[in-house]
């Protein structure tokens, strides 16, 4: 293979496509779920308890992955991830009690937080910091798309074939994508296909800004900051849970939307949450030349995606489809902002060779308010009252940003970048 400009751009693609792949496969139980429920005979606590088991081992296997992630490897470890999934989702073709769909779940949340962790690691080895909230930015973008692509595809082989094909082929697809990944992933300093100047720049890059200290894991969890991002995604991450598992749902079973309804506008605030995760990186990465400090530069759209969120109050009061639809969107659009300035603090502020282990330590508080949140959802949704749910949620990103601010305001380092990395800036746009 020769050499390939803006090879990490390639990069770029592979992950996207895995994170795609990976909401499919996630999503895919929230398409199905009126008719699981009906087959499997399950209440709405029964759901709700099948995907607390799914956070729980996902919440677990988030801290293990980011070590093993560090010490594989991106590319082994990332394979073996995509393979585990994609098994465990083909499994829930043999599910015929609610408690064999609760385990085939707990096999899915084995493997899909790796996906996170390298991709996480990925954004540090390959990106220079004015770069990674964009790449996280397009990861994030991969997860709206794939809840997107599930909704009609997996309703189309429900309506079609029935709700094991649904599970059975979208299976099928990590195992596809595991071909060029072997194939074609390499690090930077390893890969034949990349040019002198991308290696410059790359390598530049990471040296401007480079976080300094100790990067050993006693040191780091002594960390104030460490723990205020940890306090930060227990409370905003759950928001995001209840988009993805219980919003088909919702449509469904409390606004009367049928499944071919859901299948034609569900997907659309999936879509706004693509958007906003772009956008925000894309926007956070060009205030670094501003600030001179790139937590500064994520802060700011943060804050303004935080007081965006209490619009979701107006939901229990609108009866309105379109405009239920728009809130939503708006709603889905700035977390997704929120989520990919948030993710890529992880990036900025800690050492390259244990970000995955910072990213598995930090999704403890996205699993356990994760898990309790979807307990008291499940409740609600048992007696028919999702008001106090769209209250909670048009606050929680405040407080996290509050937490947020108050650990990390004068973190992030501002050294300015060396003359050789503007020269390879100026190669590469050449």
């Amino acid at each position: 293979m020769g050499k390939l400009r803006h090879l990490r751009w390639y990069i770029a693609a592979l992950l996207f496509t895995s994170t795609v792949i990976n909401y499919i496969d996630r999503q895919t139980i929230a398409v199905l779920k009126p008719r699981l429920m009906a087959d499997l005979h399950l209440s709405q606590i029964e759901y709700g308890r099948i995907i607390q088991g799914w956070l729980i081992a996902y919440t677990v296997m988030y801290v293990v992955s980011g070590f093993l992630v560090d010490r594989w490897g991106t590319r082994r470890a990332l394979a073996v991830f995509v393979g585990w999934w994609s098994f465990a989702n083909l499994l829930h073709v043999f599910a015929r009690t609610g408690g064999q769909l609760r385990f085939f779940q707990v096999l899915l949340g084995v493997g899909e937080p790796g996906n996170y962790t390298a991709a996480g690691r990925i954004a540090s080895e390959w990106y220079p910091p004015g770069e990674r909230a964009t790449i996280n930015g397009l990861v994030n973008a991969g997860s709206a798309v794939g809840a997107i692509l599930a909704i009609p595809l997996v309703a189309w082989l429900a309506i079609s074939y029935g709700w094991r094909h649904a599970f059975f082929v979208t299976g099928l697809l990590g195992f596809i994508w595991l071909i060029p990944w072997l194939k074609f992933f390499r690090l930077p300093a390893n890969h034949s296909s990349i040019t002198d100047d991308e290696l410059d720049y790359i390598q530049s890059g990471q040296e401007m800004f480079s976080p300094d200290g100790k990067n050993g894991i006693r040191h780091l969890i002594r960390r104030r900051d460490l723990w205020g991002l940890m306090v930060a995604r227990f409370f905003s991450d759950p928001v995001w849970w209840f988009y993805l598992f219980w919003l088909p749902g919702f449509l469904q079973e409390q606004r009367s939307f049928t499944l071919q309804e859901v299948a034609l506008f569900g997907w659309l605030p999936y879509l706004a949450s693509d958007i906003g995760g772009v956008a925000g990186g894309w926007i956070s990465d060009r205030l670094i030349r501003f600030t001179g400090n790139p937590v500064q530069a994520r802060l700011i759209p943060m804050a303004i995606c935080a007081f965006v969120m209490p619009i979701s109050l107006l939901v229990p009061r609108m009866q309105s489809q379109v405009w239920l639809i728009a809130v939503f969107c708006i709603v889905a659009f700035a977390h997704m902002g929120w989520k990919t300035n948030l993710m890529t603090i992880t990036n900025d502020v800690y050492p390259m060779d244990c970000i995955g282990t910072i990213s598995g330590f930090l999704m403890l508080g996205s699993g356990v308010g994760g898990f309790l949140f979807q307990g008291i959802v499940a409740h609600m949704a048992q007696t028919s009252s999702y008001k106090p749910i769209f209250v909670m949620m048009g606050f929680m990103h405040i407080c996290a940003l509050l937490i947020c601010i108050s650990v990390l305001y004068r973190e992030g380092p501002t050294r300015q970048p060396p003359q050789r990395s503007a020269v390879a800036v100026e190669k590469l746009k050449a």
